[in-house]
């Protein structure tokens, strides 16, 4: 029999009229039911966070910091069971969905060291200025399907900890280890603190549209984050947007090959390329080109694709259907423009959504891969001479987010950072998240920041206080 999962509405199990059946993309398999909730499951979460709201955001700072900390806890302590329940759902391997739960933990227990104290912009001769900054009111946190626990926790974290509630909507092809995790944080936080609400397409825009919420953190694509952007805008809704990216990665002829292969074949091909920040677009120096270009085919032939669960597996399945798709018209565009495909692994047949991970052979900018988001395994390798011809070409797209650059010249390293018009830049490693290191897109990636102290802000309201007590 087929498991239903339960929301959490105000601290208790809540269900729909309707169910969602999640599919394993290894197996195309049913292997769970979600509620499809609706308008009145919505007031319900809503109307939870808005009575819980007045006495969390009196509970002092370290109170909340210690929930955080008990959050950790009861997260590591149910890790394996979430981590095989994650991969059931999304398809990533076993080891990346046991990181996913590491990286939620670490991340609780990180921002519960984090404070926001009254800033004094001055004081002197009686008059004092101070800024303080003060919850918004009721929270809602709309999250992807690619790393589907890390970005709820990214979500809810700085909300709670900043004392605002919060009503979070999982993607429906893997809502199931949220909902798991709501259940488990019941016994952590007070009742309506944490709401965990599901449904498909049709609840997003009920969400954004929602008089009760104060602010909207949302991530996913770009197209979505606009018509969020709209939808909030009615009410002024305060918003952070975590979109899509088309990152470079620009790759100096003074590296390591071998090493930087290594990482770089990581930062596009982890999770499967489902990743906003993954490499998707790689320029390597003429002068090291081939050889890289071989040793990265090398790597790619040495990757298992299989099921997640698989010992030694490198990649699982793409995640769903419709992604899936996306990513063969892809290939079948690129094959029509004559491009080169290289495509060394062996899938396996039969049922699943698997795709050999592919690298692509110098293709001109203005082709389809080069100028759209593939959110997936395929990764083109583009050949450069200039520095500042390739600086050039990397910031040539809409997309803003994430960079990397190789080189062993500190001096050249520092220079590129600089100018590259994305909000991060990481130089000689991929994917360096961290909890205290601010987060976010410019130009169509994205909207505000997540994560450190600029990231808390983001779920708070500023206040300035000026006294005046002059003799």
């Amino acid at each position: 029999m087929i498991h239903e999962y339960h929301m959490t509405i105000g601290g208790r199990d809540a269900s729909a009229k309707a169910f969602l059946d999640v599919i394993n993309p290894a197996t195309e398999d049913v292997i769970g039911r979600a509620p499809d909730a609706g308008n009145a499951e919505l007031d319900a979460a809503v109307e939870a966070a808005q009575r819980a709201f007045p006495s969390w955001a009196a509970t002092p700072w370290a109170d909340r910091q210690a929930a955080l900390v008990h959050a950790a806890e009861v997260i590591n302590e149910n890790k394996e069971e979430l981590a095989q329940l994650l991969t059931l759902e999304h398809g990533k391997p076993l080891a990346e969905a046991r990181r996913e739960m590491d990286t939620s933990r670490r991340w609780c227990t990180s921002l519960a060291t984090l404070e926001l104290p009254v800033e004094v912009v001055s004081d002197e001769n009686g008059r004092r200025v101070e800024v303080r900054h003060e919850p918004i009111g009721v929270v809602a946190g709309i999250s992807p399907w690619n790393v589907p626990v890390s970005s709820a926790i990214w979500k809810i974290l700085p909300a709670v900890l900043t004392g605002n509630t919060i009503v979070v909507k999982p993607a429906p092809t893997a809502p199931l280890t949220v909902l798991k995790i709501g259940e488990l944080l019941r016994d952590v936080f007070p009742a309506g603190v944490i709401n965990v609400i599901t449904g498909g397409d049709a609840l997003g825009p009920l969400i954004t549209a929602h008089p009760g919420f104060g602010k909207i953190s949302f991530t996913g694509s770009t197209a979505t984050g606009r018509a969020v952007m709209a939808s909030a805008s009615a009410g002024v809704k305060r918003l952070t947007l975590e979109l899509g990216g088309n990152d470079p990665a620009l790759v100096f002829a003074d590296i390591d090959i071998p090493d930087t292969a290594a990482k770089l074949f990581r930062s596009a091909f982890f999770n499967n390329g489902q990743v906003c920040v993954a490499t998707k677009r790689c320029y390597v120096h003429e002068d090291i080109y081939d050889a890289f270009l071989a040793e990265m085919t090398r790597l790619v032939a040495g990757s298992l694709v299989a099921t997640g669960t698989t010992d030694g597996v490198a990649l699982g399945p793409i995640h769903n259907k419709a992604q899936f798709e996306s990513l063969t018209g892809m290939l079948d565009t690129a094959k029509a423009e004559g491009l080169v495909l290289i495509q060394p692994s062996e899938i396996p047949s039969g049922k699943g959504y698997f795709l050999a991970p592919t690298l692509v052979d110098n293709p001109p900018e203005d082709s389809q891969i080069m100028q759209e988001e593939q959110f997936g395994p395929i990764l083109p390798l583009v050949k450069f001479k200039d520095t500042d011809d390739v600086i050039e070409r990397a910031n040539a797209s809409q997309y803003g987010l994430a960079a990397t650059v190789w080189t062993k010249n500190r001096d050249l390293a520092l220079d590129v950072a600089a100018r590259l018009d994305t909000g991060n830049v990481w130089v000689n490693e991929p994917l360096a998240f961290s909890p205290f290191a601010v987060f976010g897109g410019r130009k169509q990636s994205g909207l505000g920041v997540e994560h450190g102290l600029r990231g808390l802000e983001e779920f708070t309201n500023s206040k300035a206080v000026t006294l005046n007590f002059e003799s």
